[in-house]
């Protein structure tokens, strides 16, 4: 399940999970606030870092100012 459509957009999913990563969240935090299954929150982190959407902190992650650009939008 891609979070970020090939235009560019981002899923529901995609949208849920940014803004649950508004402060440093652990994937197991996004996946209290989304509901969504972890393995569905760590392939879409995995897709963020990659299109430089969120960062990932010892075990944390968080926005970058990319990421936090997209959440306005939402």
């Amino acid at each position: 399940m891609a979070c970020i459509q090939p235009d560019g957009t981002l899923s529901r999913s995609g949208e849920l999970i940014l803004l649950a990563v508004h402060s440093p969240a652990s994937p197991e935090e996004v996946v209290k606030e989304t509901g969504l299954d972890l393995f569905v929150v760590r392939a879409a982190m995995r897709e963020f870092i990659q299109a430089g959407y969120v960062e990932k902190e010892a075990d944390r992650y968080r926005l970058t100012p990319k990421g936090e650009a997209a959440c306005e939008g939402v």
